[in-house]
């Protein structure tokens, strides 16, 4: 996108990651009762449904052969296949919402997450609307506690969580914030205050090249 292009108004994104187990979801239903403005960008899986997700609101749950066709016809800002699941960010979630002045959080893995760090070379709209946010657990412990306690995974994919959580957090250094979740209203708070400083910083920002 053309930096001439971008509207004087438009929203900023959210871009959050974490381990499985982190605590991202239970952060962000508390977020964003108190940020009405902030909308959740649904993304896609081929994964099943767990207990109580709802197509269209946790994920947009999807066949194979599905995926693979949009991924075909390039609907995705980002795709990744994680723990033997495809995942992916559709365009429509994101920049459409964001030239039209609403601000995104977009909950997803370290490996989109760092697809998306790169279109922000290339994408002066993301450039400048995105910041990178990760969610932490205590320790390694407490993580697999939480993850046994879902009871909704077999002892085969809560191991290969784990494994995979130790690669994720090794990536911090890429993200701008860390947010660490050993108490929910804690890192609610952490969350709110991150994202009011940003809203602010690029507020500052669009009035400096007016």
């Amino acid at each position: 996108m053309n930096m001439d292009k971008i509207p004087e108004q438009c929203g900023v994104l959210i871009v959050l990651s974490g381990p499985s187990g982190a605590g991202k979801s239970s952060i962000l239903s508390q977020v964003m009762k108190q940020r009405p403005n902030l909308c959740f960008s649904v993304s896609c899986t081929t994964r099943s449904p767990r207990p109580g997700e709802e197509h269209g609101k946790a994920y947009y749950f999807l066949e194979k052969e599905d995926f693979e066709a949009r991924i075909a016809a390039g609907e995705f800002l980002e795709h990744a296949c994680v723990h033997g699941n495809y995942y992916g960010t559709l365009k429509s979630e994101v920049t459409n919402r964001l030239l039209q002045n609403k601000d995104v959080v977009l909950d997803i893995d370290v490996q989109g997450a760092m697809i998306l760090k790169k279109l922000c070379a290339e994408d002066p709209l993301l450039s400048r609307c995105a910041e990178f946010v990760f969610v932490s657990p205590p320790s390694m412990e407490i993580l697999e506690k939480r993850l046994r306690g879902r009871g909704t995974e077999t002892e085969e994919v809560i191991l290969r969580r784990l494994a995979n959580a130790k690669g994720e957090i090794d990536q911090l250094e890429e993200y701008s914030y860390l947010i660490l979740n050993d108490e929910l209203e804690n890192a609610v708070t952490a969350f709110l205050a991150m994202y009011d400083t940003f809203k602010l910083s690029l507020k500052r920002w669009k009035g400096a090249v007016k």
